[in-house]
């Protein structure tokens, strides 16, 4: 009967990454857009969207990670030495990124190099995202050790391919599409009339990076190819990416006549689809293509443990995440801040 638990553990971790790529997705958005800002009180509004909100948005990729250590040591031990390289330089440009935003504020008058290290770390930190999802996407080389089980077997840059990179730049371009489209929604005068005249070509980028993915897969990689057209697969499953340009005209639209909220969070549902895509094409995969969340699971009982502490957090976490949005909720002006 403990065949549903790594289904569970597995809505957990989607959950936790999900609300990581949302949340962090427009806090590291903002990083990627501070070159275009004209000024430092621009720079300084821009931040103070988000002060009160960046270091607890990371919270779910803390969640994200350790989920999958605790619930699939096998497919961590796979994963971990596959992507050692792009996961260590992700989580130094999040440090850099981190220093960066606390040393700005008390650097006067000078703020030339934490700009750099804020909008360099944020690049990096999301063009490795995109790295490490590239390098699962495709595959990671397993062979079965007797007596071992499933071991990495590959190198250490089989995830430096161009499909990789592709998904790097897609990333890149997505958190600055959530960046632009929370500074229109948050802020007001020349930065989100800014962010506004960003987002319709940031939106179109983005649909662009969405559309090369989408083909990219299926004709390199068989079962992806399979899983989405095939029948009755393709009947039930077309609809996705219809309703995707659905929703990117609703941005655009949004936009063009000076909508707020709306496009934000038309931006994230169109995070999301792309999302449950990736998740289509690699189900049950855990480690694409060779071992599923059933073959990765640990033991019953661990699952079990660590479960209750999950039930009892993440309520927690839910609370507190939609408790400070709730209090620091409305604009930014010029000149305000939270810090």
């Amino acid at each position: 009967m403990e065949w549903y638990l790594p289904l569970a553990w597995g809505w957990v971790i989607a959950a936790a990454v999900a609300m990581y790529v949302i949340l962090d997705g427009f806090d590291l958005g903002i990083g990627i857009l501070f070159p275009f800002a004209k000024d430092e009180h621009e720079r300084d509004q821009m931040m103070n969207t988000v002060a009160p909100f960046w270091d607890g948005n990371e919270t779910w990729l803390v969640l994200g990670g350790g989920g999958l250590w605790v619930a699939f040591p096998k497919a961590y031990a796979i994963v971990m030495p596959a992507l050692y390289l792009p996961v260590i330089v992700m989580l130094l440009a999040l440090i850099f990124r981190g220093v960066s935003f606390e040393f700005r504020w008390v650097a006067k008058p000078n703020k030339s190099v934490w700009n750099i290290t804020f909008a360099g770390g944020s690049i990096l930190a999301a063009f490795c995202q995109g790295l490490i999802l590239g390098g699962l996407i495709q595959g990671i080389n397993v062979q079965t050790q007797p007596n071992i089980g499933p071991q990495f077997a590959g190198g250490a840059f089989d995830w430096a391919t161009p499909f990789s990179l592709l998904c790097g730049v897609g990333v890149v371009l997505g958190y600055a599409l959530l960046g632009a489209t929370w500074l229109n929604m948050k802020t007001d005068e020349e930065v989100a009339r800014r962010s506004r005249r960003q987002a319709p070509p940031l939106l179109a980028a983005v649909l662009v990076a969405m559309g090369l993915v989408s083909l990219w897969t299926p004709l390199a990689i068989d079962r992806i190819w399979d899983r989405w057209f095939s029948l009755p697969n393709f009947l039930f499953l077309w609809p996705i990416p219809l309703i995707a340009l659905g929703v990117a005209y609703l941005v655009w639209r949004g936009l063009e006549n000076g909508r707020e909220i709306g496009p934000f969070f038309g931006s994230i549902v169109l995070f999301l689809l792309g999302f449950l895509g990736l998740a289509i094409s690699t189900f049950p995969y855990l480690v694409p293509p060779h071992v599923t969340f059933w073959d990765a699971a640990a033991a019953p009982a661990s699952q079990i443990f660590a479960g209750i502490g999950v039930a009892i957090m993440f309520p927690i976490i839910i609370g507190y995440t939609v408790l400070v949005y709730w209090l620091f909720r409305g604009k930014v002006r010029a000149g305000e801040g939270y810090h």
